[in-house]
């Protein structure tokens, strides 16, 4: 199943099923005003929507209409919980490396996360506003979850059971900001600014066998100004999803509609490319010698989708252009 979300004038937006092949979608609330209200009732409303979709692929639907990527926001334009790990350690060596930070004794057996800012995500389309080029505007590609009601202290494996959707995410970064953010000892903050979905979040069986042990084992598709940038495949993670959820959930129950990401998609094979700026500089750093490659700037453009085995797109496209920021 495929759920969107059109823009209109409430803070959450209205709730749509889209078909299979990302064409066609349907109104859809009379089940649910808009996708937070649908997850909190997940029980009652899964199967409503589930039926709906059926219908809508099989063209047997009334009142649908054509797909505009313009008038869709992201799957949830706000979440009461945004909470984004870092799953690949090949990505924590070479961001650590970067900022001349040592790696933490437990890279391999803990969780690293950060808890973010979920009151306004950006829509797919959505411009990145730029406040200054030094505060070194990154994209950061990324596979996550979003979750029905968690227990505290829930095991990785039950955790696993939990996940309603699938999406993915630009994590945008200021990465001028981070090193004195995290000098001062507590945490992101300002370096972490609103971050934008792939337009349809979608059900385990969207990704038919690819998903496989908590994990979405498809590269992820990161085009930089026209350019390929990058393919990793999210299926290197090291902590796969549930054990994510878990270490959250650790002191704290979750709410439904809480999204927790994967961190950024990295693989050690440089044919795959990277998700980050961050990564690229530090890799031309290393074998280069020096840092070519600047930060985004006014006018760059970022491309993120994730292609099954069969060429469909699963996720729909986060395609966004830095801009001067206006007040």
């Amino acid at each position: 199943m495929k759920l969107a979300t059109i823009k209109n004038d409430s803070r959450d937006g209205e709730l749509i099923v889209v078909s299979k092949d990302n064409q066609r979608a349907v109104r859809a609330s009379h089940v649910a005003k808009c996708l937070r209200e649908a997850l909190e009732t997940w029980s009652a409303s899964k199967p409503k929507l589930e039926a709906l979709y059926a219908k809508l692929n099989e063209g047997s639907v009334e009142g649908e209409f054509e797909v505009s990527s313009v008038k869709l926001h992201s799957p949830l334009p706000r979440s009461f919980q945004w909470a984004d790990g870092s799953a690949f350690i090949h990505h924590i060596k070479l961001v650590r490396m970067a900022r001349g930070a040592a790696l933490p004794e437990t890279l391999e057996t803990v969780p690293l996360m950060y808890q973010g800012g979920g009151d306004s995500f950006l829509a797919p389309t959505e411009d990145i506003p730029q406040v200054d080029f030094s505060h070194g505007t990154d994209f950061e590609g990324e596979v996550g979850v979003i979750l029905d009601d968690i227990p505290m202290g829930i095991s990785p494996e039950e955790a696993l059971d939990k996940i309603l959707l699938f999406v993915i995410i630009n994590d945008v970064s200021l990465r001028g900001l981070v090193p004195e953010e995290l000098a001062q000892g507590f945490g992101f903050f300002q370096s972490k600014p609103s971050s934008a979905f792939a337009p349809f979040a979608i059900t385990a069986d969207e990704i038919n066998g690819s998903y496989q042990d908590g994990r979405v084992h498809l590269p992820l598709q990161v085009t930089y100004n026209g350019e390929f940038f990058g393919k990793a495949n999210a299926g290197a993670m090291h902590f796969h999803f549930g054990q994510l959820i878990a270490h959250a959930a650790r002191t704290r129950p979750l709410g439904a509609g809480t999204i927790i990401g994967s961190g950024t998609v990295s693989n050690e094979n440089p044919e795959m490319g990277s998700s980050c700026l961050a990564e690229k500089r530090m890799l031309e750093k290393i074998n280069e010698g020096t840092i070519k490659t600047p930060f985004m700037k006014v006018g760059d453009t970022i491309k993120m989708e994730m292609i099954d085995s069969q060429g469909r797109n699963l996720f729909g496209t986060i395609e966004q252009k830095v801009v001067s920021y206006k007040r």
